[in-house]
C-alpha cells in the first residue's frame, strides 16, 4: 500500500507548549513532505453546562488561525495547513491521517517529581492508528536530545517496518541507529538456576549474535547509515527506557502488532509501559501480523 507523503500533526489549544507541532514541522522540513495540522473539537464539550457552542467555535478556529500563521511564517515552501474537525479527538484524528507518512500527537503526564499516565487522547491515538505515531513530550525542543535513534526490537521475525521507520527518521537527520533488544529469562525458572546452567549466558550470546547479523543486513542495504548494537538482559520496560536515557536517545522507536480489530485497540503492556515512562519522543510502529 503506498504512503501518502504528508505528515499530520495534532494540535489544541496547548500547542505551544506541548513540543508536538515542533517535531512534526521539523520532520516535514527534513523530508520535504508538507505538514498537515489538525484541530479536534470534541463534540461533547457542546453539552457541558455553561459552556455555549459558539464560544466552543470561536476558541477553536482560533488556535487554527494561530497555528496556521505560525506555519506560514516558518522555513521552507512547502504548502503546510492547519485544520478544524469536530468529533471525538482520538478517532478523528486516526481517521484524517490514515495512509499518511505519520501522525504526530503530544503527550503530558511527566511531573517534576513522579512519572505520570499520559493523556487518553495520545493512548488512544496510538492504539487506534494503523500508521506510524510519534508521540512528543511536554515542551520537547529540537535541542533536547544529542544521542542516536534507538530502534527497541523483539526477537521474533515482525521487525521490519520499526526498524524501516527508524532508518526513515535517523537518515533524514544523519544520526546512528541503535538497534536495542532486551531479554529476560522465563519466569518459571530462577535467577541462579538459569544461571548456574549456563543458559543465560547461553540466551545472550545467542540474541548478540542474531542481532549482530540483522546489523550486518542493514548496513547492507544502508551503506550511509551508521549502524549499533544494544543487547541487555532485564525487564523490558525498564531497559528500554533506561536505554533510551543512557544514550540521550532523539526518537526511540517501538513496534507494536495488529492481530485483529479489536486487539489494535489494546496495547501491549511493553509499549504502553514505555509509552507512559519514555523521557524523549517515542514512535510506535504498527505491525500488521
Amino acid at each position: 500500500m503506498s504512503v501518502k507523503p504528508v505528515i499530520h500533526v495534532g494540535v489544541d489549544g496547548s500547542w505551544r507548549d506541548t513540543g508536538a507541532l515542533e517535531w512534526a514541522l521539523q520532520e516535514s522540513l527534513l523530508r520535504q513532505e508538507p505538514l498537515q495540522a489538525v484541530h479536534v473539537v470534541d463534540e461533547q464539550l457542546r453539552h457541558v453546562p455553561g459552556w455555549e457552542p459558539d464560544l466552543v467555535d470561536d476558541q477553536a478556529m482560533e488556535v487554527v488561525n494561530e497555528v496556521q500563521k505560525y506555519l506560514d511564517e516558518s522555513p521552507g515552501t512547502l504548502d503546510n495547513e492547519a485544520d478544524l474537525l469536530v468529533g471525538p479527538p482520538a478517532r478523528k484524528l486516526t481517521e484524517v491521517a490514515a495512509g499518511s507518512r505519520m501522525l504526530v500527537v503530544g503527550r503530558r503526564g511527566l511531573g517534576t517529581f513522579k512519572r505520570l499516565l499520559i493523556g487518553s487522547t495520545s493512548e488512544a491515538v496510538v492504539a487506534q492508528a494503523e500508521i506510524p505515531v510519534v508521540v512528543v513530550p511536554l515542551h520537547w525542543k529540537p535541542t533536547d536530545h544529542a544521542g542516536p535513534v534507538l530502534v527497541a526490537v523483539d526477537d521474533t521475525d515482525d521487525n521490519a517496518a520499526v526498524i524501516d521507520f527508524a532508518i526513515g527518521v535517523a537518515s533524514a537527520r544523519k544520526l546512528p541507529v541503535r538497534i536495542l533488544h532486551v531479554w529476560d529469562l522465563p519466569a518459571v525458572f530462577s535467577w541462579d538456576a538459569m544461571n548456574n546452567a549456563g543458559v543465560s549466558a547461553e540466551w545472550a550470546e545467542n540474541a548478540q549474535k542474531h542481532f549482530e547479523d540483522v546489523a550486518v543486513e542493514c548496513r547492507t542495504k544502508y551503506p550511509d547509515v551508521t549502524f549499533e548494537v544494544d543487547v541487555r538482559r532485564g525487564h523490558v520496560v525498564d531497559g528500554v527506557v533506561t536505554a533510551a536515557e543512557e544514550t540521550d536517545a532523539q526518537l526511540l522507536v517501538v513496534g507494536t502488532h495488529r492481530h485483529t480489530r479489536l486487539a489494535a485497540m489494546l496495547l501491549g503492556s511493553v509499549t504502553r509501559g514505555v509509552l507512559h515512562h519514555a523521557t524523549c519522543p517515542l514512535a510506535v510502529v504498527p505491525v500488521q501480523v
